[in-house]
């Protein structure tokens, strides 16, 4: 690789993610504020060969492996040559547990094995931050603060879902084991809550709506008024920049001259004075 080309790299603009904003709301629908999610998990950039490769693996990891069919050497019977070598004008044969007979045995058939296929760490993380990053990019994440069930109903699990426009598949994510939130879902058809730390990136991108409260939001989520400053401080053009620096060192210099002028004897001070004014 050429010079050239690693300088060329290296002179290129660091891209960041902008952050995703979304409402915060009570489990009853009510808009508490807006935050913006922590772009760390929730705007990685898209690599769907990656999500596959993992859900994947974790499908085939759910496989129990104990499917088993017997050989002709397993099958029950069988051990007497079925007819004479010659003479009788048939192929010759040996068994009837043969696989070509009816109730012999199979051949190249299925047998106990594991299906486990070994995922580094680094892609199931990197899976499950562009599966977030999916669903917020679609607007299909919710943000609560809390549930405010105290006994497991699903009744009241139903009336959370309908405020919070929840449709389809939906993933509960909860903060820990939590019987109540629990309880309250699982008898609700295409709805299963699961804890923060057991997600898998076959879990969000099986869910068409993922609800996630305070405590098991994963980053750090910032109320969105402070956003549009930094934005604007960032988007700022080279020349605003510079005009910004020459009004602070014009700011500076005045100060500077005031000092100047109240430290000077009473003689000089008119002369200190015009001095800064010019």
């Amino acid at each position: 690789m050429s010079v050239d080309v690693v300088r060329g790299r290296a002179s290129r603009p660091v891209t960041r993610p902008e952050p995703v904003t979304i409402n915060r709301t009570t489990d009853a629908g009510v808009v508490l504020g807006a935050v913006s999610l922590d772009p760390e998990f929730f705007s990685a950039a898209a690599n769907a060969a990656l999500v596959h490769q993992v859900v994947t693996a974790q499908l085939a990891a759910r496989r129990r492996g104990t499917q088993s069919t017997k050989t002709r050497s397993e099958v029950r019977g069988g051990s007497a040559k079925p007819y004479r070598q010659k003479g009788t004008g048939s192929a010759r044969q040996g068994s009837i547990r043969a696989p070509h007979y009816a109730g012999g045995g199979v051949a190249l058939g299925p047998k106990p094995r594991d299906y486990t296929q070994r995922t580094p760490r680094k892609m199931v993380q990197q899976a499950l931050r562009r599966a977030l990053s999916d669903h917020a990019g679609r607007g299909s994440l919710r943000l609560i603060d809390r549930w405010t069930m105290e006994v497991p109903r699903t009744k009241d699990a139903l009336a959370s879902l309908a405020a919070l426009d929840c449709s389809g598949r939906v993933l509960v994510v909860m903060a820990g084991r939590n019987d109540v939130v629990e309880r309250s879902f699982r008898n609700i058809p295409g709805v299963w809550s699961v804890p923060v730390e057991q997600v898998t990136a076959y879990d969000l991108v099986a869910a068409d709506v993922v609800v996630f409260t305070d405590e098991s939001l994963p980053g750090t989520a910032r109320s969105a008024k402070a956003a549009p400053s930094r934005v604007a401080a960032k988007a700022s053009t080279p020349a605003q920049k510079v005009s910004a620096a020459t009004a602070a060192k014009k700011t500076s210099a005045a100060t500077a001259a005031k000092k100047t002028a109240a430290r000077a004897p009473a003689g000089k001070r008119s002369t200190a004075q015009d001095r800064g004014a010019r």
